[in-house]
């Protein structure tokens, strides 16, 4: 059962900052990832051809920019293929255009690192910086030892600048995944794999069960060992329309993704309600603000 992304986000009336809406899990729980988050800080995205990996982590991107200003967070986009994040481009949260080819990929990388390191010397963590990496493999192939030796720096010392990756593969190898990059992936969101193999190196864990996921937007979110089964928030070219134009012009507010038609451009946009529990959940990385939040202090 494919679910909305827009109705879904109109039903969330408090989301803590740099927060991104899942999914629902198998109960109809609203699932939701902390990024700044000690347990989380960058994530990746696995799954097969038709898994929904892409749309996925599209949705991911696209939910932090419908729920926090520009000064909060801003996105980074490297697709070397150029086809799954193009549209988010539109976004006046984006930094400049797709980069899509191994030019402009290093490019942003570089700025990257420079970025990260004059805020380490600054002391200073805002906007965080979201980087979504579609096709991790076919960039780590083009851009060999200098994307990886770049990639595992921002891994390893981005949280504190606040600087999170959010990368794609659909080859959960030891080529992709594997050593310093495989160590600061803390959290996956494991779509349908090809094999039991692939399903164990894609979550860490033995007998996972990812090879049985049905695909179209059925997931595992995997953490310290854990597993939540959620199916993916989907949206459609018509919401994500609908979203453009709600942060072009300002008019955002409670129920305004899907419930309301939009106002006009000079109505001063209501402020969303954000409400941060800071008291730890039992197991550390599960708490509940009226539904489930991955989140750890």
């Amino acid at each position: 059962e494919p679910v909305r992304m827009l109705p879904l986000c109109d039903r969330l009336s408090l989301i803590p900052p740099v927060t991104a809406v899942l999914g629902l899990e198998q109960d109809g729980t609203p699932l939701l990832l902390r990024l700044p988050a000690p347990d989380v800080t960058h994530v990746l995205v696995v799954g097969t051809t038709g898994s929904g990996k892409t749309a996925l982590a599209r949705s991911l991107l696209v939910s932090l920019a419908m729920h926090n200003r520009q000064s909060q967070v801003q996105l980074v986009l490297i697709d070397p293929k150029g086809r799954g994040f193009g549209p988010i481009a539109r976004m006046p949260h984006t930094l400049g255009s797709v980069a899509s080819t191994p030019e402009q990929a290093m490019e942003r990388l570089r700025w990257l690192i420079g970025e990260m390191e004059r805020r380490d010397r600054e002391g200073i963590s805002r906007p965080a910086l979201v980087v979504g990496i579609d096709e991790l493999a076919d960039l780590l192939m083009t851009g060999g030892a200098p994307v990886e030796a770049m990639l595992t720096r921002l891994s390893q010392r981005g949280r504190e600048a606040g600087i999170h990756l959010v990368a794609c593969t659909q080859k959960p190898t030891a080529d992709v995944i594997g050593g310093a990059m495989k160590a600061n992936f803390p959290v996956r969101l494991v779509g349908s794999v090809a094999s039991r193999d692939e399903a164990r190196y894609a979550t860490g864990i033995a007998d996972s069960g990812a090879e049985k996921l049905e695909g179209k937007g059925d997931f595992l979110l995997v953490a310290k060992g854990a597993t939540v089964r959620f199916q993916a928030a989907w949206l459609g070219p018509e919401d994500f329309d609908r979203v453009c134009l709600v942060l072009r012009d300002g008019i955002r507010g409670p129920r305004c993704w899907s419930g309301n038609p939009p106002q006009p451009a000079n109505v001063a946009p209501p402020q969303l309600p954000v409400q941060v529990d800071e008291r730890p959940a039992a197991g550390g990385w599960l708490q509940s603000l009226g539904r489930r939040l991955v989140h750890n202090r």
